[in-house]
């Protein structure tokens, strides 16, 4: 895979870190993006340096921060041929009935339209021929999750927009998601801390998730074996949307 670039957005730690880490162990070079410069330094250096990795710090939802990434790829690295969407915010927990709407507006600028602009950047990068796009979603866009019912309605679309992206941009870019349960990282400490053994309990694998669960997916779908998969949504969950509630 010596001749992969990809983009990894969200990726100074959890999810996007060790799907980056998974990249470049197989021979990607790896641009990684996210809201902290120092972090993102940090995680660069920890993937291996500027010769494999750099960091370029930047709002998801910031339409000139994705093109400075695009372009700076470009210069570094060359052509995108890979591109992972991990960037999502869950600003606001608890009932439909009292959502403030102005935080449900922002996570849909940053979950859904955020992702799109991502891609729509991607191509303009070069991502063409072979290419491929995985985009992180959740399993609260599967099944209904009470608490955090608006983060699932946005990544329900990021589903949707997957599997229309899938279409648009075949046979020449494969398109595919992936959608975690809880996965131990700071993102979703709120959900299991200080009762995980009660919470893995509800899954017939008896663990949570931790980001190498995810990375390893990513990476076959990225990959060649996965050559005649597009649109498709893989839930990696333990086995909880077989028998319990997704949180």
């Amino acid at each position: 895979m010596a001749d992969q670039v990809a983009i990894v957005t969200g990726a100074s730690r959890g999810i996007g870190f060790a799907i980056a880490q998974r990249f470049v162990a197989e021979g990607y070079k790896v641009a990684v993006t996210g809201r902290n410069a120092e972090a993102l330094a940090q995680a660069a250096l920890d993937l291996g340096g500027p010769e494999v990795a750099i960091g370029i710090p930047g709002k998801g939802d910031d339409g000139d921060h994705r093109a400075a990434v695009v372009d700076t790829v470009l210069g570094r690295f060359g052509p995108i041929t890979t591109l992972v969407n991990n960037i999502g915010i869950n600003p606001a927990y608890g009932p439909l009935g009292s959502l403030d709407l102005g935080a449900a507006r922002k996570m849909i600028d940053v979950n859904v339209l955020g992702t799109l602009g991502w891609v729509q950047e991607a191509l303009r990068g070069g991502l063409s021929e072979g290419g491929a796009i995985v985009n992180i979603s959740s399993v609260s866009g599967v099944r209904p999750a009470p608490g955090i019912a608006f983060y699932g309605v946005t990544k329900a679309a990021l589903i949707h927009l997957t599997e229309e992206l899938a279409v648009e941009l075949a046979p020449k870019v494969r398109v595919n998601a992936v959608a975690p349960a809880v996965v131990k990282t700071r993102f979703a400490t709120a959900l299991y801390e200080g009762r995980e053994e009660q919470v893995a309990a509800t899954y017939p694998l008896r663990r949570l998730g931790v980001p190498e669960d995810v990375a390893g997916t990513v990476a076959f779908l990225c990959g060649p074996d996965a050559a005649w998969i597009t649109g498709q949504t893989v839930v990696i969950d333990g086995g909880v949307t077989l028998t319990g509630t997704v949180q």
